[in-house]
């Protein structure tokens, strides 16, 4: 009988964070973090695979998004991603896990490259999808047409205004419409990103009515408030790490038909060998119908990938 997920919260430095898991753990624990417009929902085949398989699987919901708390207002200005490497650190400790795999996408894919960084000894692996590494802040000013929907949601209350035009589940419906189809959603002057798709858009196909409301369910929860600051208008603050050096073995896991295949230097990153001089134990694969969202569009083929990277690289327990 498959093992169900189960929730609970834990006081994370200051705030209380949700934590979904399951499994047992007999051959290590993976960390889930997920990206927006997601939640911890958005791992949920790939945290039964893994606990079928033998493995803890936990997803917490990123500080300020679904069940989390939001963190306190007065410290905006201080919010960092360093808070996010931080979260991590801590779901461990309370945890009582010693090591765990690192599984990241879209934005969460930088803090766990970011947590491998620091804390090597706590991180058996690292598995990204769809987000290169890079040494340096990502950067789109120069690079992207002025419609570009990171550029537009960089801007304070511009995101807030076309948002609240509509309610909570419509504007995760048009996000995820977008943001699952190979062509980067850019805004025509006088458009909003919201413009860009309507109700007449059909949900792709892997992703179900029942689906979108477990989505906004917990958006309506959360609002937008934070996932606009994180990681939109944060990525300026994304650390330097000319001098990095991974020392765990890095999986990265890219859909050709992923939208961020075509942002500047990203494809170059991935084919071009750059992050091979940060990272001497890497393992790229490349799914060519893979969209944005590939570990619920084609969750078999993931799953298949993450638990061969686990069983490749046994995690041995911190000292």
């Amino acid at each position: 009988m498959a093992q169900e997920i189960e929730h609970t919260y834990l006081p994370i430095r200051g705030i209380n964070i949700h934590v979904a898991q399951v499994g047992k753990g007999e051959l290590g624990t993976v960390v889930f973090l997920h990206g927006f417009p997601e939640i911890w929902y958005s791992w949920r085949h790939q945290m039964l695979a893994a606990a079928a398989a033998g493995y803890r699987a936990i997803a917490p919901d990123c500080r300020g998004y679904g069940l989390s708390d939001q963190p306190p207002e007065n410290e905006e200005a201080s919010w960092s991603w360093e808070d996010l490497v931080a979260d991590v650190l801590a779901i461990l400790d309370a945890l009582s896990v010693p090591k765990a795999f690192v599984v990241g996408k879209d934005f969460g894919a930088l803090p766990a490259y970011d947590f491998a960084l620091q804390h090597p000894d706590r991180t058996a692996g690292v598995v990204c999808l769809g987000i290169p590494f890079s040494p340096v802040p990502f950067s789109f000013e120069t690079t992207m047409p002025e419609g570009f929907y990171i550029l537009r949601w960089g801007e304070p209350g511009r995101a807030e205004a076309d948002f609240g035009r509509y309610d909570v589940r419509r504007v995760v419906r048009t996000v995820y419409v977008l943001f699952s189809g190979a062509e980067v959603p850019v805004a025509e002057e006088g458009q909003e990103i919201m413009d860009l798709a309507d109700l007449s858009t059909p949900l792709p196909e892997w992703l179900t009515e029942e689906d979108l409301d477990a989505y906004a369910a917990l958006y309506e929860k959360s609002g937008f408030r934070y996932p606009l600051q994180m990681p939109y208008r944060s990525l300026h603050k994304m650390p330097n790490r000319l001098d990095a050096k991974f020392q765990v073995p890095v999986f990265i896991v890219m859909g050709e038909e992923d939208y961020c295949f075509k942002f500047p230097g990203f494809e170059a990153a991935l084919r071009g060998g750059a992050m091979e001089s940060f990272m001497p134990d890497l393992k790229i694969t490349y799914i060519p119908e893979g969209s944005h969202f590939v570990q619920e569009q084609l969750p078999e083929q993931v799953n298949e990938l993450l638990l061969g990277f686990l069983k490749d690289h046994p995690p041995v327990a911190a000292a």
